[in-house]
């Protein structure tokens, strides 16, 4: 990807978010999947179908649809790890000897398949038949910025002609909490926020020529990786500023964090800035439209 194509080449023509309160229902393509749908792939799905509307797309997407998907941590319930426990004791002590023989049988077989960080990409994908190329990264919001670049790389190249680009977080449970709670610097529970966000971006002379709206594009861009030591890394920070005013309320959405400013800024210019424990720089700016 170059610079050049990043000012003047890729618009967002969609952008969607989800938080708790989003029913992805009217986007399921066979609700009889649902049960096969945890909060991740519920975020993910109802975030998705609300930027393919506001793009003006819809299903089947095919070929030429890209799917650029980062996901958070991997969610896991307090009652659901208690079974796990409970099946696995033998007496006070831990067996893993009782844990294969008895702590699958414990729990909703279809447990694993709402905790796995592709599910989300297969629910979209299935949803709205999304053909082309795909990306899943994981888990915060430097790998976002991994599957954006490998989005407008595919846009630069001709390889696609639209590229869904998002990024889902499941954080209100005891695994994600209690590893935000071990890392230094800690993150209160109470920051943490489910979301998920994505963005429809196309090459400019396409989106002109379906008549398409912009409501964004991409300024400027900047991604630097470094190898760093977690036990010697700087403290981590994320900046999301509209208009020079920091925004987003104390409250963290992981890889979704950019989208879901994204989707939230009516007019105006977005940049957002990050330093990550895990060595990516990365800095964005985006003109809202």
């Amino acid at each position: 990807m170059t610079l050049d194509f990043a000012r003047a080449g890729a618009v967002v023509t969609g952008t969607g978010a989800a938080d708790d309160a989003s029913d992805a229902t009217p986007f399921l393509r066979l609700r009889k999947l649902r049960k096969f749908m945890g909060r991740q792939d519920d975020l993910a799905v109802a975030a998705a179908g609300r930027a393919l509307q506001s793009a003006a797309l819809t299903a089947p997407l095919g070929e030429r649809c890209g799917l650029y998907l980062a996901v958070g941590y991997i969610p896991f319930e307090a009652d659901d790890m208690e079974r796990l426990i409970e099946a696995s004791l033998d007496g006070e002590r831990f067996s893993m000897t009782r844990f294969a023989a008895n702590a699958f049988s414990a729990i909703n077989p279809l447990l694993t398949f709402r905790v796995l960080p592709n599910m989300p990409a297969f629910h979209v994908s299935l949803n709205f038949d999304v053909q082309g190329p795909y990306v899943v990264s994981y888990p915060g919001p430097g790998q976002f910025y991994c599957v954006l670049e490998d989005a407008l790389a595919a846009l630069e190249s001709g390889a696609i002609d639209i590229a869904l680009v998002g990024a889902v977080a499941d954080q209100r449970n005891v695994l994600v909490e209690h590893h935000f709670s071990r890392i230094a610097p800690a993150v209160e529970a109470s920051r943490l926020a489910n979301g998920a966000a994505f963005l429809v971006i196309e090459r400019a002379v396409d989106a002109t020529a379906r008549g398409a709206i912009t409501r964004a594009r991409l300024a400027d861009y900047r991604l630097i990786y470094s190898p760093v030591d977690p036990f010697a890394a700087d403290p981590p920070f994320e900046c999301l500023a509209v208009d020079g005013a920091c925004v987003g309320g104390g409250r963290q959405f992981g890889p979704a964090s950019l989208g879901m400013a994204m989707a939230g800024t009516v007019r105006g210019w977005l940049t957002h800035r990050l330093h990550t424990r895990d060595g990516f720089d990365a800095e964005s700016a985006w003109e809202i439209s």
